[in-house]
Parts: structure tokens; sequence; C-alpha cells
């Protein structure tokens, strides 16, 4: 699934009324009717207090078609109309006139914080006040009525985006958004909805299709993807019947120090339950004992140092290297890592102390091989890039350093986002029983598994990150959020790709669960 900016779904408006003979009020029909049918199969017939609260822009026009569809129902409903001009949208205004039509009820003008109506926790509230043509942050009384419906303990629904929210821009002002328990938007999620300083204001939403023109949809280079189970599936190779283990690569692990030997365990494990046909890991020499027990399956190379990395030599070309997972950041492994990227030809995973070695050193930077496979949490995104007044922003600037060093960035949090050039990949597996230590180890190692499989450094990239989110999810499913350990996403990577091939279940048995 695709994300488009707001100019773009405007113009996705424009392109459909004029290549399908419609008019823009008709599109606001569809979009109130869609509405009116997901809250219609919920309430079925309901007499729960519902309070509608419109601009008098589009958005507000889509509040007002709910509403008249509501009143035709027998429903009990109030309709509001946040009058704060008199600049009203022509689609707004014949909705406004058809509501009329309907009810001797009509919309009250709210005009005043005096206007505001009473509420009980019981009661719905439906918040179409603002759309995505936002261009400020709401003020004065307006925004009093947003603080004062966030006060209310009423389920919230919002009407394509919280108002106060915009979909590909920064908040103004995050006293001036609606806190929705709900978000129904139209045709395609937007991009702040999967942000940390914008998404907490949009906890769940579903996607509703009002039939915008297909073609212009395909055809127009998104914002994003989402990465869903759909579009996992296609990534997955499925293996020949009389391949052998050497079809599908050697892993090198490059990784630990002292007492940090478990991140290469951790990693090599990844590797391994990911499908590599071998791995190896290259620590240092007092880890050998630990690897060997751990990791059976596993060859181990030991630097001639005994407590950290100074020299990477193997006797062998990797298919695939991931390095820098509790490596440390002496200079002698500083000297290493140069090493390593300079004669390398194995795609490469870089994660961890190694993106710190990189971050202080500017000589490391400049050798990275093209394609490397870059994995920062936040704090290490950081000392990469260089820091950022806000989400918008710190995706701007991924995208220039990725673009300007040709590598890709996995930029790991609640919806990880993989950055290549300009084309950001949204993952939706995963959750925050994952923020656990050493689970990047392992998403480190799994990235690695692939690319040894042959795996594309970008496909691999994307498809690690669901999987690693899948079987954060499944294992969560059995011990909760709060048990999670990395170890437990590793004995849950089998399972990740099962699920991927497993049928949905039926509506039934979701009843059931």
């Amino acid at each position: 699934m695709k994300i488009f900016s707001a100019k773009q779904l405007h113009e996705a408006d424009k392109v459909t009324t004029e290549k399908h003979g419609i008019t823009k009020l008709d599109l606001m029909e569809r979009a109130g009717t869609q509405i009116f049918n997901w809250l219609h199969s919920r309430m079925q017939g309901a007499q729960v207090p519902v309070h509608i609260f419109c601009g008098i822009g589009d958005n507000g026009g889509d509040g007002l078609v709910l509403g008249r569809m509501l009143h035709e129902h027998g429903y009990n409903v109030h309709v509001y109309v946040a009058n704060f001009t008199d600049k009203r949208s022509k689609c707004f205004l014949a909705n406004y006139d058809r509501i009329k039509e309907v009810t001797k009820k009509w919309p009250k003008l709210m005009t005043s914080e005096e206007d505001f109506p009473d509420i009980n926790p019981e009661d719905i509230i439906i918040d179409a006040i603002f759309g995505i043509g936002l261009n400020r942050a709401p003020e004065g009384w307006v925004k009093q009525l947003i603080q004062y419906l966030n006060g209310k303990k009423s389920f919230k629904l919002s009407i394509d985006i919280p108002s106060g929210m915009y979909a590909d821009q920064a908040l103004a002002d995050p006293e001036a958004v609606i806190k929705a328990s709900h978000t129904l938007t139209f045709q395609a999620p937007k991009l702040s909805f999967f942000l940390p300083e914008t998404g907490k204001f949009v906890p769940y939403f579903e996607v509703l299709e009002i039939g915008l023109d297909p073609e212009y949809l395909h055809e127009t280079e998104a914002l994003a993807q989402i990465i869903a189970k759909p579009e996992a599936q296609q990534f997955y190779k499925q293996r020949e019947k009389y391949a052998h283990k050497g079809d599908y690569g050697h892993t090198l692990i490059v990784a630990g120090s002292y007492g940090k030997i478990g991140a290469a365990i951790l990693s090599t494990k990844a590797a391994y339950k990911t499908g590599s046909g071998l791995v190896s890991a290259f620590i240092p020499e007092c880890g050998y004992p630990i690897l060997q027990s751990s990791v059976p399956e596993a060859m181990t190379i030991t630097d001639k140092e005994h407590q950290i990395i100074t020299h990477i030599e193997v006797d062998f070309e990797p298919t695939s290297i991931a390095v820098g997972m509790g490596m440390g950041t002496k200079a002698e492994t500083v000297s290493a890592l140069e090493e390593l990227f300079s004669t390398t030809k194995s795609p490469l995973v870089i994660d961890a102390d190694a993106l710190n070695c990189i971050s202080a050193h500017e000589s490391l930077l400049k050798k990275i091989p093209e394609l490397s496979v870059l994995t920062p949490h936040p704090g290490e995104l950081k000392r990469l890039i260089g820091t950022w007044k806000n989400d918008f922003q710190k995706l701007e600037k991924t995208k220039n350093f990725a673009k300007k060093h040709n590598v890709i960035i996995v930029v790991k949090g609640a919806n990880t986002i993989v950055v290549v050039e300009n084309r950001l990949y949204i993952n939706t597996t995963g959750n925050p029983g994952m923020a656990t230590g050493g689970s990047g180890d392992v998403l480190s190692g799994m990235i690695a598994g692939l690319l040894s499989q042959g795996y594309d450094p970008l496909i691999a990239s994307v498809f690690g990150t669901y999987l690693h989110g899948s079987a954060g999810n499944i294992a969560t499913q059995a011990i909760g959020f709060e048990a999670l350990t990395a170890s437990d996403l590793i004995e849950n990577i089998g399972p990740a790709f099962l699920e991927l091939f497993a049928p949905e279940p039926t509506e039934q048995e979701h009843k059931n669960a």
C-alpha cells in the first residue's frame, strides 16, 4: 500500500472527477457513505448520542453527509459547525443545505466556547473539523474546542485525519490536535500516522476506499510504501528441492568484545534461523568457549587479541557480513573496520559499535561500501546524521545521507522505516515488547542471513525487518510484552516464515479469539 502526500491526494480527487465524469460533491457523498456504513454496522441502531463536529471546509462536508445519513436512519445525532470564518467550501454549503432537507434539527453554529455542548462519557464524538487541507494550527476558541473534546472520556472518531494534524508535515501545535480513539482515513494512510511525534494521535486507523482513479494511484510515485503481509509474501524465495547448504551462502558475523559476546551469539543464531547455509563468527579470543557451546552449528574464528577485535581475517569469501554488534570502539577495532571496509567484496550489514566508530571517524564514513545496510537505533542515527527538529526533518536528513553515501538505512522504531535514496518503506509488524536489549543484534543477523541467500540488499532489509517484527508479534501472543527477550525473537523466526502463508482467520475465528 502506498502513502501519498496531501498534494497528491488533492490531485487524485481532481483527476478522478475529470476522468470519471463525477463531481467533487459525489466524491464527498462516497466518503460520507463509507463512514456511515462503518458506524452503522457497529451501532446497529443504538440510540447512543452521536456528536458530529464539522469545520467549514470539505472535511466538515464529510461530517454533514454522515450527519444526514444518521438522521435518515433514526440515530440520536447532534451536528455542530465550528463557524470560525465566513469562508466556506462549496461542497460544505451544498451538504449544509442537504441536511436541512431531512431534519428540522439543523446543525448548531458555534462561534465561541459558550456554545460547547455537554457530552457524557458514553457518547460518541465525531471529529470532522479539519482535514488534510489544514495550513496552520487551530487557534483561539477552536483550539479550545479541540482541548475540550480531548478532555472528554467519550470515544472519538476522526474523519480522514485527526483535526490539527498534517498529512506530511510536523505538528504546528501539539496542544491543538484531536486525540482520536480511532481514525477512518480515505484511500491511503498518511505518513504522519507512522511517526512517533504524530502517530500517538492515531493509535488505530482503518483505510476506507472512496474510488479514486486507480491509474493515478498506481502510476504516481508515492511518499512511502507500507510493508504488510501481502508485500512480504512477494519477497519470499522458495527453496529448491535439490539445493545444498552451499547454495544458501556463508554469513560472517563480526561481533563481540569482553563482556559482550552475547551480541555475537544472538546475531549468529539469527543468521542461521533466517536460512543462511553456513555461519561463521569472528570474535575476540575470550568468547571462543562461550560461542562454541552456545551455537554448535556455527564455526568460530578468533582474533589474536583476547578481549577486542583488532584484525579481521578469514580464509574464505563470505557471502555477507554483519559487523559491529557489541564489538566496542577501541582504536584497534576502528583500524580493523577500516581495513574491512577497504577490502571486502561482500554485502555488509553495519550495526551498533561499527556505526559509532563511523560517526567518530570520517575516514571510515568515506570507505563504507556502496549499498551497505546500516541499522541504527535513534541514538546511533543522531550521531550519524546530526540532530533534528522533528520526525519529518529526521527522515529528510536520513534520505540525504543515504543518497549521498549510496547506502540503505534501517531506521529502527515502533514503525521501522527502511530508507534508500528518496524512498521510504514502512514496516507494519512489531510491538513494544521488542524494546529490549539484543533485539537489534537479532535483526542484523537476520538481514545478513537473507543477503547470504541472494536477496537484494534492499529486499533483505525490508523483508528482514518484517520477519523480525512478525517474530516479535508471535512471541508476545504467548508471553506478553514485558517478558519478551531477544532469544524469544530468534525462536520465533521459523514461525514468522510459516505465518507468511498461513490463511487469514475468518470473521468467526476473530470473534472466538
